[in-house]
């Protein structure tokens, strides 16, 4: 049993450090959603941050000491540049959210590797010397930012005036819009702020993670915030316990070899472990009415 306990303790900075990029995404998705737009294009526009962060540490690592959070800042910005697409899409044109969605995942990985090969003549960014520092106990920043995001995201969402009309714009809209409220401006600044958060955290992965941007980075970490949103049943802190099951299945998958009553698994089972979750997330809560009411429904102004 020592040796059990001694591995979660070796294996928590390493949780952390999975679990951030997943939770801010997973937070920027749950705002959106309150407000009545499903992103499905999390994935790409973390692929977008991700892209950012590592070009931009590149090029400006050798030049300035704050390299690193120019390179959160850019990614973040890039992030919500390429939501406002979908916002536009999904809400002034009303098209089908999934799809426009879908859309911008598969524009992504074209956009960075098109830029990749503009920028450095290959399919993925020159791997940058430095990226993002562990601090004390080996837990990265990234574990700090992405639990301020959440706390802000809750006070917004529960404690302020704001926050009750963004949920109300994914519960009732027409009633919300009855009361004076610009429905539209709300969906609007919620799906910027799930991009400035999707870029964010594709931005806290590549620096943490890799040392370079590749098609294969996020490789379904936007999919697997989104089950963390639907199994954390569009709550703050359900979120944040979905996305720490999902870290520590992904964690065990590096740490297995050091715990002897798990060594008959194979390491293989526990890099499936993360997605098979996500299948068994969507097949429990398929049939639950847990999300917003008007999640995924366009607005249409005037309709009863």
């Amino acid at each position: 049993m020592s040796d059990i306990f001694q591995t979660i303790g070796n294996m928590l900075p390493s949780v952390l450090m999975i679990v951030a990029p997943i939770l801010i995404a997973a937070t920027g998705g749950m705002i959106c959603e309150r407000a009545g737009v499903v992103n499905i294009a999390l994935e790409g526009l973390m692929s977008i941050g991700a892209f950012t962060a590592a070009a931009a540490q590149v090029l400006l690592e050798a030049a300035t000491p704050l390299s690193i959070p120019i390179a959160l800042l850019l990614a973040a910005f890039m992030g919500g540049l390429f939501s406002l697409i979908h916002a536009f899409a999904s809400i002034s044109l009303r098209a089908d959210q999934v799809i426009s969605g879908t859309g911008i995942n598969l524009l992504a990985t074209g956009v960075t590797v098109f830029c990749s090969q503009i920028l450095f003549q290959q399919e993925r960014t020159k791997p940058f010397r430095m990226g993002m520092m562990p601090g004390p106990g080996g837990i990265y920043p990234t574990a700090w930012i992405a639990l301020v995001i959440l706390g802000l995201a809750w006070f917004l969402l529960y404690k302020r005036p704001w926050g009750l009309r963004l949920r109300a714009a994914g519960e009732h809209p027409q009633a919300l819009a009855s009361a004076g409220v610009k429905v539209v401006r709300i969906r609007y600044i919620a799906v910027l702020i799930s991009g400035l958060l999707a870029g964010l955290a594709g931005a806290c992965l590549v620096l943490t993670q890799t040392i370079q941007y590749t098609s294969t980075t996020i490789n379904g970490k936007g999919f697997i915030a989104l089950a963390a949103l639907s199994f954390g049943r569009w709550l703050p802190l359900g979120i944040l316990g979905s996305s720490l099951l999902f870290g520590a299945s992904s964690a065990l998958a590096v740490y297995i070899v050091n715990i002897t009553a798990l060594k008959f698994l194979p390491p293989e089972f526990f890099n499936l472990l993360p997605y098979l979750i996500t299948l068994v997330t969507l097949v429990l809560f398929s049939g639950k009415d847990y999300a917003p009411r008007a999640s995924g429904q366009s607005y249409e102004p005037g309709k009863g």
